[in-house]
C-alpha cells in the first residue's frame, strides 16, 4: 500500500512540474540619428517564427516602415551602415509583392500623436536558431525604422524614406519558457 501511495505521489508531483524548454531570445536597443534612445525590441523564438515586441518613444507620429537589415551596425546619423534588408533567399521586397518578401520585411508600425508605439509582430521568415534565415549571421543584423510608411510592394527600394532609428540585434543568454 505504501508503495502504491508513493508511486501515485511521485506521478502527481511530476505531472504538476513545469517542463522548461529553451527558446532563443534577443533584443535591440534603438537610437535615433542623434544617438538618443528611442526604445527597444525584444525577440523570442516561437514554434511558428520570431515574436518581436517593440516599445518606442520620441518618434514622429504616423506610419513608419520597420525592417531587419543584413548588417549589425547602426552608425548615426543615416544608419546606412546597417546595409540592405535581410534577404537570405534573394527574393523581391515587399510583404504584398507576389515575388517576395525579404526575410527582413516587417509590417509598418503606427506611432501615436504622443510619439510612442507599442506593437507585437510575428516574423515567420526568420529564426534566432541556426539556418540561412538566422538573425545571427556573421556580421550580425539590425532593426531599422524608416521615416515614412513602406508600401510593401516596391522593389528594389521600399520607398519608406530615410532611416530614423536603428538598433543592433543581440542574442540574450538562453532563457527557460514554461510549458505545460
Amino acid at each position: 500500500m505504501r508503495v502504491v501511495f508513493w508511486v501515485i505521489s511521485c506521478l502527481l508531483m511530476f505531472c504538476g512540474t513545469v517542463l522548461a524548454v529553451e527558446r532563443p531570445e534577443a533584443k535591440a536597443a534603438l537610437v535615433n540619428s542623434n544617438g538618443q534612445s528611442v526604445g527597444e525590441a525584444t525577440l523570442k523564438e516561437m514554434s511558428d517564427g520570431v515574436k518581436i515586441q517593440v516599445k518606442f518613444s520620441g518618434l514622429p507620429p504616423g506610419i513608419h516602415g520597420l525592417h531587419i537589415h543584413a548588417v549589425g551596425k547602426c552608425e548615426p546619423p543615416d544608419f546606412k551602415s546597417a546595409g540592405d534588408h535581410f534577404n537570405p533567399y534573394e527574393v523581391q521586397h515587399g510583404m504584398l509583392n507576389t515575388q517576395g518578401a525579404h526575410a527582413g520585411d516587417l509590417p509598418n508600425i503606427m506611432v501615436g500623436s504622443n510619439g510612442t508605439a507599442d506593437a507585437e509582430i510575428l516574423a515567420e521568415r526568420i529564426t534566432l536558431g541556426a539556418g540561412e534565415n538566422s538573425l545571427f549571421q556573421r556580421g550580425g543584423t539590425s532593426l531599422v525604422i524608416n521615416a515614412t510608411r513602406d508600401d510593401e510592394r516596391t522593389d528594389p527600394l521600399d520607398d519608406a524614406g530615410d532611416h530614423i532609428a536603428c538598433g543592433v540585434i543581440e542574442s540574450l543568454p538562453k532563457a527557460s519558457v514554461n510549458k505545460r
